[in-house]
């Protein structure tokens, strides 16, 4: 098997993600809505967290800006030793390209990309010029070596997030960002991709942040973050 720590260039005694205090307000008619309040936690090389929470209590906000996809009003984040509001958008959207993958609820394909053309992108946008074999490799991993030519319209809910889970680990991401990625799938196809992802994120030693509403797939990650009315009522 191949060794992933050195793929991802990470020490295992430093946090892969440390969240220092983070506050994010916005501005609407009635003044200031506070969205996150002082939230703080460090993540380890390889941990599965779930972040949980009932419907906009800050979850999918502070998912955003550990992607450094979202500004905080106040505090830092720091990916790999780096902090990601000390650069620029484009230094964060390569360190994202660098660093990350991502797996979204409503799966996020270009619509006009086959299946292995989906997969080949981000090998493709970093240069790399294997990027048909690892995405062929990949997508056979996911059970759709038989798919690939077909375009995200005619393959199921399901299959459509088996091309967004090989999308994301054929970069072999430091961190996988995931949010409610079981979220528009039923239960049976929700327990298999579920399965998937746990069982790549272990092959390949990458750091899963996940944010879902299920209790059940909390309860399979290493630590769960707990969230109120935008901060942190318990970590365990």
């Amino acid at each position: 098997m191949t060794d992933s720590s050195s793929a991802h260039a990470v020490s295992a005694t430093e946090p892969i993600i440390a969240v220092d205090h983070v506050f994010k307000s916005v501005e609407d008619s009635t003044g200031s809505l506070d969205i996150l309040r002082d939230i703080d936690f460090r993540l380890a090389p390889k941990e599965t967290v779930a972040i949980v929470g009932a419907s906009g209590s800050g979850k999918s906000t502070l998912l955003s800006i550990i992607a450094g996809l979202d500004t905080p009003t106040k505090g830092t984040v720091r990916l790999a030793g780096q902090e990601l509001f000390a650069l620029d958008e484009d230094e964060r959207a390569a360190l994202r390209g660098q660093k990350m993958g991502f797996v979204f609820q409503s799966f996020q394909l270009m619509g006009n990309l086959t299946a292995l053309e989906n997969v080949m992108l981000p090998l493709e946008l970093a240069g790399d010029r294997s990027a048909r074999a690892q995405a062929q490799e990949m997508l056979a991993r996911v059970g759709l070596g038989q798919r690939l030519n077909h375009y995200p319209k005619v393959l199921s809910g399901g299959e459509q997030q088996r091309v967004a889970l090989a999308r994301a680990f054929v970069v072999r991401p430091a961190v996988l960002l995931a949010d409610e990625p079981t979220g528009s799938l039923d239960f049976a196809t929700g327990e298999t991709i579920m399965q998937l992802m746990f069982d790549l994120n272990r092959e390949q030693g990458t750091t899963l942040v996940m944010v879902t509403h299920d209790r059940a797939i909390a309860a399979r990650c290493d630590r769960r973050i707990v969230i109120e009315a935008g901060r942190v009522a318990s970590i365990d």
